[in-house]
């Protein structure tokens, strides 16, 4: 991560000003406020201690994201590109480096890939006995 100009710093910038923007989005910051309000400094905390532990596998972060995400009200499938559009675009403005823009965008790609598989994912829905056609 060194290498390509990943330090404590910069994940906290990162978190600083993508949640900062995530506040001020027309369809994210009503679901974020509402789910997080009078908690975010802890959030903020809680997300600076989770992509450091992702980036350095320090182990730092001890959550289950899974299931903290459960439950959000107004959540919808349809708020992860969103949320991946808004990450791309806080990459553009303050990664160090084309490299560390990349890997932190992969990972949020798969991190939300995962977190909709797990909270929207119905197998029913993909059982060819149950299609019509």
């Amino acid at each position: 991560m060194k290498a390509i100009g990943v330090d404590e710093a910069f994940i906290a910038k990162l978190v600083e000003t993508f949640y900062g923007r995530v506040l001020q989005h027309p369809k994210l910051g009503p679901v974020f406020d509402a789910r997080l309000s009078g908690r975010w400094p802890e959030h903020m905390d809680r997300m600076k201690s989770f992509w450091s532990s992702v980036a350095f596998r320090s182990g730092a972060y001890g959550g289950k994201p899974v299931q903290a995400h459960h439950g959000v009200a107004n959540m919808t499938p349809d708020l992860f590109p969103q949320w991946l559009s808004l990450f791309s675009e806080t990459l553009e403005d303050v990664a160090p480096t084309p490299e560390a823009k990349d890997w932190f965008m992969a990972t949020a790609e798969r991190i939300a890939k995962s977190l909709t598989l797990s909270l929207f994912y119905n197998p029913a829905l993909d059982d060819p006995t149950k299609k019509t056609g």
